[in-house]
């Protein structure tokens, strides 16, 4: 038993061995295997940050690369009309763009009319009195203060005339409303008494009606104020931009036009600077025939009152003299105020004498004076005198109609000019072509 015992000991004792040996064994593989994880994980973490640093690196080449647009044929076929819908479209067009245009500039002058009429009144003024400036330089006196002793001489003008009209009419006030009495009583007994056969009670009647409109407009006096006092202020205004404008025209107007041809392009300033010098010679001519044609009429109308007797001569002339300055239509609505005054002074024999002689005015205004003195170079048919006048009254009302004949007298100067210059058929680079061959005395180089 105690060798067997002893056997069995050494045998457990051997177990054990083996035991430790195969674990240390187990151990050093788990190791291993660590290791080789722990190696493989490295070796994909650094095969990961390697492509991205690859795609960052192919990222900011492609930038740095020009990139490149690939081109091909287009599909856009041209639309296969007839050849009058082309060109009624291409007209089309070029037409609403054009209208178009014309409404803007309309709608921006009306909308600056406060601005833009006394700029015209002032450019008509230089026109007509530029030569006395030239004269007074040929004298030796320098261009601005030629240009201011016209200002001021146009001033004084002026003011003598509104001071002649109005002593006049202060004058003659007291007697014309004993005449304006006895007139309006003849005139409602003829109204009783002639052809009409209207009684008292219509003619009462109409009088109450009418005093019932003047009192409901008297309601409205302060709107009627206030519209009065903005007007009064326009005109200010208007006046000292005239004065200002005028000097500036007289002392200036070379420079300021010279700007002015600077703003075309280089290839159309020569046609720009000559269709401005055509213009402002069809201007100058037209003015100064219009003030001789007023001057006739003021002094033929005049002229014809004094002899009747009518009174405010010199007020009927100086209205005669303006209107004139509207065509067709300012002598005679100042023609018909001479007749109506002559009425109510005179009585119907003495209105029907000076409405003869308003007629005899006119006559010759436009049968000998306006063909003789307007000539060939500032003629407008009648037809764009009344179309020039339309829109005029439309845009400005009466100072649209005072200041749209001489523009469209000026515009179709301009026109005949171009025409002249432009053969029929020449093509726009043709035509920049030819002006640009010219020096600037108009000779080719």
């Amino acid at each position: 038993m105690g060798v067997t015992r002893g056997v069995r000991d050494r045998l457990r004792l051997r177990g054990r061995d083996d035991d430790g040996a195969s674990g240390a064994v187990a151990d050093e593989a788990a190791e291993q295997d660590a290791r080789a994880r722990r190696e493989q994980e490295s070796l994909e973490l650094r095969e990961r940050i390697a492509a991205q640093w690859a795609e960052v690196r192919a990222a900011r080449r492609a930038m740095e690369r020009r990139p490149e647009v690939a081109a091909g044929t287009s599909n856009f076929t041209r639309a296969q009309v007839p050849y009058g819908m082309d060109l009624a479209a291409a007209w089309a067009w070029r037409f609403v763009v054009v209208c178009a245009a014309g409404l803007i500039i309309l709608y921006l002058l009306q909308f600056f009319m406060v601005v833009v009429l006394p700029i015209v009144i002032a450019l008509l003024i230089a026109a007509l009195v530029s030569p006395v400036v030239r004269w007074l330089g040929r004298l030796g006196v320098p261009r601005g203060g030629g240009a201011l002793i016209v200002v001021l001489l146009l001033l004084a003008l002026v003011a003598l005339s509104v001071t002649f009209v109005g002593n006049q009419v202060a004058q003659g006030v007291s007697d014309l409303s004993t005449q304006v009495g006895s007139g309006l009583e003849q005139i409602r007994s003829w109204l009783r008494d002639g052809p009409l056969g209207v009684t008292d009670s219509q003619i009462n009647t109409a009088l109450q009606e009418s005093q019932a409109q003047l009192q409901s407009l008297g309601d409205n006096a302060y709107a009627t104020l206030s519209e009065l006092g903005a007007t009064v202020g326009h005109v200010l205004a208007g006046v000292f931009i005239v004065l200002f404008a005028t000097y500036f025209f007289l002392a200036d107007g070379a420079l300021i036009w010279t700007w002015l041809v600077r703003l075309f392009p280089r290839a159309g300033r020569l046609k720009a600077d000559s269709s401005g010098r055509v213009a402002w010679s069809s201007l100058t001519q037209f003015v100064r025939a219009t003030v001789l044609v007023a001057a006739v009429d003021a002094l033929g109308i005049a002229v014809g009152a004094a002899v009747l007797g009518v009174p405010f001569v010199g007020a009927i002339a100086v209205l005669v003299f303006l209107g004139a300055f509207v065509p067709m239509i300012g002598a005679t609505i100042s023609g018909a105020v001479a007749v109506l005054v002559a009425l109510v002074a005179q009585g119907p024999v003495t209105a029907a004498i000076m409405l003869g002689v308003v007629i005899a005015v006119q006559q010759l205004e436009a049968h000998v004076l306006q063909p003789f003195l307007m000539g060939r170079f500032v003629s407008v048919h009648p037809l764009g005198v009344i179309v020039a006048i339309a829109m005029g009254v439309l845009v400005a009302g009466i100072a649209g109609a005072l200041i749209a004949v001489p523009l469209a007298a000026s515009l179709n100067a301009v026109v005949q000019h171009l025409a002249r210059d432009t053969a029929v058929g020449e093509d726009a680079q043709e035509a920049a072509a030819d002006d640009a061959a010219l020096q600037p005395g108009g000779e080719p180089a």
